[in-house]
């Protein structure tokens, strides 16, 4: 068997050495023009957001879910008002929180991880929560559908929010300094 295996292999290296010989054609030249190349991207990308759109839209119809929509995508339901100062650049905000994802998994919430702090205006947490937490004022429960160009993009967050994830905030503003 082991001949067998020698000749087999003989053989085929034999073959590949003469028909490669024979062969007098030059290497393909691959050329890559860059306006086909950012058109090609510009239709992925309106592809994945207009795919993104729609299970967020499948997610609300679910639910009943009747959301206002910002400019940049955000989408937000207060459902319990507050009666404190309005949210504004500069003031720390401190919310009690639960992050999960369209599927309903749960990620991050204050009930394992505590409160978030964070200065608003200034980045360091997703700039849709950023955006919405300026629609708020201290007291009040709102729902944030956070698309993921808004929340951590195309490589999610390295632990429990996965690439191209949209995200769901139910939080609680709980205070402004």
């Amino acid at each position: 068997m082991w001949n067998s295996l020698k000749l087999i292999s003989l053989f085929f290296l034999l073959f590949s050495i003469i028909t490669s010989c024979n062969q007098k054609t030059e290497p393909k030249k691959h050329t890559l023009n860059p306006s086909d190349v950012e058109e090609s991207l510009l239709i992925l990308n309106k592809k994945l957001v207009k795919s993104e759109d729609e299970q967020i839209e499948d997610f609300l119809n679910r639910y009943g879910w009747k959301m206002k929509e910002t400019g940049t995508g955000l989408k937000y339901m207060v459902y319990e008002q507050g009666s404190g100062e309005k949210a504004e650049k500069g003031k720390i905000a401190k919310i009690y929180f639960t992050v999960s994802l369209l599927t309903g998994e749960v990620c991050y919430t204050s009930e394992t991880d505590g409160t978030k702090e964070f200065l608003i205006g200034q980045g360091g947490v997703e700039s849709g929560l950023e955006e919405g937490i300026l629609l708020l004022k201290k007291g009040d429960r709102a729902k944030f559908i956070i698309p993921s160009h808004l929340a951590f993009g195309l490589v999610g967050d390295l632990d429990k929010i996965p690439a191209k994830a949209t995200l769901v905030y139910d939080l609680k503003l709980l205070n402004l300094k």
